[in-house]
């Protein structure tokens, strides 16, 4: 399906599937290549994702990593203002992506730096991070489901769930929260590597194109992931190919944005699919 977004008062197309580069401003993410600490290893790599077919940034200044130590809200916005003041220098007119589940630092960086979409690993607060609750009751709109709504910016719900049949139904009561506070653009993202085992993230990935029901954009990000080398041995460092094969069943599943470390490799996927002419 084709799709549109309003992103800072812009169409975003997804007739083309689209590159997000990761721009992880923390020393702790669970690919090691990814981490950038320098103002240089973080101006360069703003840089390549652009140069390399990139067409959104995402930022993040928490890891998700099993086992990360947890960051306080204030380290979190302080490494995110140095890593944004950097990427707004180096590519002042990028697509920025903020991944985040706190609604104070999403709305720091869309009122500070011009974030354009809001990325949130934690279902709304409604798993918080590492299957941590946050301050969430049932039968209350997520504070970050409110936050988001206020400041107007597209949001991307990721999942928890394990299967494709508990997804749709909780996406189903997500979305109409969200639309309820009147979000208009929403990304869905089925969370491959959180809340699944090995057999569930490859189980979700045969039946992804369900997803398409709910006629909304699906982001993937299995970049690196541990569905790929618990399968096929080795660790972060050695999973390149896997991602790339995984990227185009995605693409061929009805993915819209793949979240990648990997952009240039990411872009080639998406290049060869469109040559197939599938989505003409």
């Amino acid at each position: 399906m084709e799709y549109t977004i309003n992103v800072g008062g812009k169409l975003m197309d997804f007739s083309h599937p689209k590159v997000m580069g990761i721009l992880n401003v923390t020393p702790d993410s669970f690919y090691s290549g990814s981490r950038k600490q320098t103002e240089m290893e973080i101006a360069d790599r703003c840089n390549q994702i652009i140069a390399e077919g990139g067409e959104i940034i995402d930022v993040g200044a928490f890891s998700t990593r099993p086992g990360a130590p947890e960051v306080s809200e204030t380290e979190e916005m302080e490494r995110l203002r140095g890593g944004l003041s950097i990427l707004r220098r180096e590519q002042p007119d990028a697509v920025v992506s903020v991944d985040t589940f706190r609604p104070d630092v999403a709305r720091m960086a869309v009122e500070e730096y011009g974030v354009a979409i809001v990325n949130d690993v934690s279902e709304g607060g409604i798993t918080g991070i590492a299957n941590k609750p946050l301050d969430w009751k049932q039968g209350e709109y997520p504070e970050i489901f409110k936050m988001v709504a206020r400041l107007r910016v597209p949001y991307i719900l990721m999942s928890v769930k394990p299967d494709v049949k508990q997804m749709l139904m909780a996406f189903a009561h997500e979305v109409q929260m969200l639309r309820d506070l009147g979000v208009k653009d929403i990304i869905l993202d089925p969370g491959f590597g959180f809340g699944k085992t090995l057999e569930e993230n490859y189980a979700l990935m045969n039946e992804m194109e369900k997803l398409q029901v709910l006629k909304l954009p699906l982001l993937v990000g299995i970049s690196r992931k541990s569905m790929i080398y618990k399968l096929l041995g080795g660790d972060p460092t050695t999973s390149l190919n896997g991602t790339t094969v995984l990227n185009t069943i995605s693409l061929l599943k009805g993915a819209d944005i793949l979240r990648v470390h990997d952009v240039k490799e990411a872009a080639e996927a998406v290049r060869i699919y469109e040559e197939l002419g599938i989505r003409d």
